[in-house]
C-alpha cells in the first residue's frame, strides 16, 4: 500500500506503478463491473436476479459485461441441461481475490459521501 508521495524517485518507478493501476482498471473500468462483482460476491446467481438487484442496468448490458468477465477469469457461467435451461453465474477463485480491494472501496466510497453529506471540502 502507498504511503505517501514518493519523494526522490525516478520517472520510470512512477510509471511502474501506474501500468499495475491501469492494468486493474482496464479489465474493471465502466459503470457496471463492480456492481456485478458485488453481486456475485454474496453468492451465485441467475441472470434475471442480477438484473433486479443492479438498479439500471439493462438485459443487453448485463450480458455484455458478464460476457466481459467471463473472458478475463473473473466469472464463471454454468448451463444446467434441465426445462427451461437454467443459467447460473458464480466468481471464480481468481475474482474473488477481488473482496479485499472492493471492501477498501467501500470504506472509502462510505467516508467520502458522508464527507459530502456533511459538507467537508
Amino acid at each position: 500500500m502507498m504511503s505517501g508521495p514518493k519523494k526522490g524517485k525516478n520517472p520510470v518507478e512512477c510509471t511502474k506503478a501506474i501500468l499495475p493501476v491501469k492494468d486493474a482498471l482496464d479489465i474493471l473500468s465502466g459503470k457496471w463491473k463492480l456492481p456485478i462483482i458485488i453481486s456475485l460476491s454474496f453468492g451465485n446467481k441467475r441472470f434475471s436476479q442480477m438484473a433486479k438487484e443492479i438498479p439500471g442496468i439493462t438485459d443487453k448490458m448485463l450480458s455484455k459485461e458478464l460476457r466481459e468477465l467471463e473472458i478475463n477469469g473473473l466469472v464463471t457461467r454454468t448451463v444446467y441441461d434441465s426445462v427451461p435451461v437454467v443459467v447460473d453465474y458464480a466468481m471464480t477463485p481468481y475474482g474473488k481475490t477481488l473482496e479485499p480491494v472492493i471492501e477498501e472501496l467501500q470504506k472509502w466510497g462510505s467516508k467520502h459521501r458522508k464527507r459530502v453529506i456533511e459538507g467537508v471540502k
